[in-house]
C-alpha cells in the first residue's frame, strides 16, 4: 500500500507519473461483501475529482464508486468484469478499476495518506 492517496469514500489512487491507478479500499470491500458484479466507463470519459464513475455490486448492496482525482479513463481493468471477486481478494493489486490520465495535481491535497485514512476509519467507527 505504498503510495497511495484515499479519498472519504474509501476510493484509493496510485501515481505513476501521470497516470493514476483507482480502486476502492480494502475497508470499503470489506464493508460491501462479496462483490458480484462491476459497471466500469469507458475509455475517454471524463470525470472530476470525487464524481461517480462506477457501480459495485455486492451480495448485500450497490455501491457508487467516486474518482479521487479528475481526469481522463485511459485503461479499463477489462479482467473485473468475469472475475468481480478480484476487488474482494486483491483491492489493491489485481482488483485495481481504472486508470486515469490525471488532470490536475493540486487536487492530491484532498486526498489522505495510509496514516490518515486509517485515523478516518476508526472516527467513522465510533460515530
Amino acid at each position: 500500500m505504498d503510495n497511495l492517496l484515499f479519498s472519504k469514500t474509501h476510493e484509493w489512487v496510485k501515481i505513476d507519473n501521470d497516470i493514476g491507478w483507482v480502486g476502492v479500499s480494502n475497508y470499503a470491500q470489506s464493508e460491501l461483501g462479496d462483490i458480484v458484479y462491476v459497471e466500469l466507463p469507458k475509455i475517454g470519459d471524463e470525470f472530476t475529482q470525487f464524481s461517480k464513475f462506477a457501480t459495485l455490486e455486492s451480495t448485500k448492496a450497490a455501491a457508487e464508486v467516486y474518482l479521487p482525482l479528475s481526469g481522463t479513463i485511459s485503461e479499463i481493468n477489462k479482467e473485473l468484469v468475469s472475475n468481480p471477486q478480484w476487488i474482494n481478494e486483491s483491492p489493491y493489486e489485481k482488483g485495481w478499476l481504472v486508470k486515469i490520465k490525471i488532470k490536475d495535481f493540486k487536487e492530491k491535497d484532498n486526498l489522505l495518506n495510509e496514516d490518515a485514512y486509517r485515523e478516518f476509519i476508526e472516527e467513522e467507527k465510533e460515530k
